[in-house]
């Protein structure tokens, strides 16, 4: 096995999982199979209980363990599926110490951070590193490390000091150290100060890196990559820029042109088992300059509560662009507070729910739960709710993601109804979808008071509630999470099929990944189904559990929800079927795609 370990220097934020996701991408093409891993110095055992706000997403993966962002980034670009113990944290690795030692593992000897620790730490990389990925059943030839945070960070310091004994353990020709670096320009001139002195901090670590990725604005100069490399010990030719390209899928390209795949056939002695003179890059290339080339505009509104932090709905956004890539358009995401849609303060006065569309719409909203003025911060003013209004009805589609929690819940429901009753494409996800079931059971079916238990415990008609498995006491790791299958089980009234199954290119069983607590009441599921809004999809399980509800398209060109997280397994080339069907509705294309889908079977 051969270990590629990527850390990063002076800020965070340079793109280190781009990066790394980069240099898979190229190996992949250079023949190589490839995993990785992601080590996120943090005492939280995952990510499950951060904030968005915090940490940005939290991606689920397959076998349902609740990841840092940056495993997404790697599932995307190099088409492989991670488990849990692909992502390292100081909790899962103090916890399997401790553990250990409660069992009475390390027969009465003083456990320490050197050598039990770091031990555990540099065993945990080789087991994980063997594990299939790729669907193959094979190991990969090349595992990709990134270490989170900066070097020189006290919490990643024992990772660090792993690493350095971890490169004698497997040997230098299976070991290579990257590092990733700002290089600002100040004055029109190329600063190499920040990068000498984080390889500096590196080196006093015991570890040197053999590959430096200087981060700038600009395409870095031949006299800025002599000096780097001069005072950073390395070869000039292993100074890489990775300069700011127009999309992400560039930068593997770029690291190509730069020779990188070389690089690591020297340095780690894989020049017998890659394609080095002609890499297959020629699906990525292509797909780089089509996103380059796109031009007519799709406008899609992105209906949230962390609106103020993107990288809070990353897979989404992925998701989004893939699916506007396949279709030609050059996607415009619009951003839309979620809380704004509710209502505006008159001053002196309360919080008031308020409609764009109509009074009913009104009346829907009342009909639930009431958004509580908290303070001025709190405050929504006539402009902010009148642009929120103005950019959903200007909006070719609309996403409604998941997400916790009642603040904004109501903006959700309105933006389904408007949806609903003036024909604009909607796609609800898992929060998005229920707000999709408790909309249409107070507007359509008349069920005074319908809400979510998660809002309202004690609701008068709970068409969401809550899943009578799931740990009320604890929160981590304790919701209906990973791959769950999905059956595709009723028609519609008028006896058209679904438009979700077709999109899945006729599948009876889609396997999706989920993330949630509360789920659609089976006591009401009759009712609504009947009532017009059907269920098609159900869990493929027991069958009692709703997935995927639509309207016909007799009735609505797309108006679907899934309980599940299909922005998971949204890929570049092969873009999530829920959300390829609202661009392609969007961009007024779902009906020739549908038409020439017809009769075509997944394989």
């Amino acid at each position: 096995m051969k270990y590629v370990v990527v850390a990063g220097g002076v800020v965070s934020g340079l793109g280190k999982g781009v990066t790394i996701s980069s240099v898979g991408r190229l190996l992949k093409g250079c023949g190589l199979r490839v995993t990785s891993i992601k080590i996120d110095p943090y005492l939280n055992v995952d990510a499950g209980t951060m904030s968005p706000f915090e940490h940005g997403e939290v991606f689920v993966l397959g076998d349902g363990a609740e990841s840092d962002l940056d495993l997404g980034n790697y599932e995307r670009f190099l088409s492989v599926s991670l488990t849990s113990d692909h992502n390292v944290t100081t909790g899962k690795i103090y916890r399997s110490v401790i553990g250990r030692e409660r069992k009475g593992d390390y027969l009465g000897k003083t456990v320490q951070v050197v050598p039990h620790i770091t031990d555990e730490i540099q065993s945990w990389i080789e087991r994980v590193a063997k594990v299939p990925v790729d669907g193959t059943g094979k190991e990969a030839d090349v595992c990709l490390i990134e270490v989170g945070g900066t070097v020189g960070d006290i919490e990643s310091s024992v990772f660090f000091e792993a690493l350095r004994q971890f490169q004698f353990r497997v040997g230098d020709a299976n070991f290579l150290l990257a590092f990733v670096s700002l290089v600002p320009v100040l004055s029109e001139e190329q600063k190499t100060k920040p990068t000498q002195h984080g390889v500096r901090d590196l080196r006093s670590l015991g570890l040197s890196p053999k590959v430096i990725f200087c981060r700038s604005s600009q395409v870095l100069e031949e006299a800025t990559r002599s000096k780097i490399g001069q005072f950073c010990h390395v070869p000039p030719d292993n100074v890489l820029s990775v300069h700011d390209v127009n999309n992400v899928y560039h930068v593997p390209l770029l690291l190509m042109e730069q020779g990188m795949h070389r690089i690591i056939a020297r340095e780690l002695k894989l020049e017998s088992k890659m394609e080095l003179d002609s890499p297959d890059m020629k699906g990525w290339r292509e797909l780089a300059e089509r996103m380059d080339s796109l031009t007519e505009v799709v406008r899609i509104a992105l209906i949230g509560k962390y609106t103020g932090l993107t990288d809070s709905y990353l897979s989404v956004i992925k998701s989004l662009k893939h699916a506007s890539i396949a279709c030609g358009r050059k996607l415009d995401i619009v951003w839309v507070e979620a809380t704004h849609l509710e209502g505006y303060a008159k001053e002196d006065e309360p919080q008031c729910s308020s409609s764009s569309t109509s009074s009913k719409t009104n009346s829907a909203a009342t009909n639930g739960n009431k958004r509580q003025k908290t303070g001025d911060e709190d405050r929504v003013t006539r402009a902010q709710y009148d642009d929120a209004w103005s950019k959903v009805k200007d909006a070719h589609g609309v996403v409604v993601p998941g997400g916790f929690g009642l603040r904004g819940f109501e903006g959700k429901v309105l933006a389904a109804r408007h949806c609903r009753e003036n024909g604009v494409p909607y796609l609800g996800v898992c929060l998005g979808f229920q707000a999709m079931v408790v909309e249409y059971s107070r507007a359509v079916l008349g069920l005074d008071g319908a809400n979510s238990a998660e809002f309202e415990e004690k609701s008068v008609n709970p068409v969401v509630f809550f899943m009578p498995e799931i740990d009320k006491e604890n929160m981590g790791g304790t919701m209906r999470l990973g791959a769950r299958d999905t059956t595709f089980t009723h028609k519609h009234k008028d006896g058209t099929g679904s438009v979700c199954q077709v999109l899945y290119g006729g599948a009876e069983t889609v396997s999706e990944r989920h993330r949630h607590r509360y789920e659609v009441n089976p006591d009401y599921v009759d009712r609504i189904h009947d009532g017009g809004l059907r269920f098609v999809g159900r869990d493929g399980d027991t069958g009692t559990r709703m997935e995927v509800a639509e309207l016909p398209r007799t009735e609505h060109p797309y108006y679907v929800g899934c309980q599940y997280h299909p922005e998971f397994q949204s890929r570049p080339l092969k873009p999530s079927p829920p959300f390829h069907g609202l661009l392609l509705a969007s961009c007024g294309m779902l009906d020739g795609y549908l038409e020439e889908r017809k009769g075509v079977k997944a394989a």
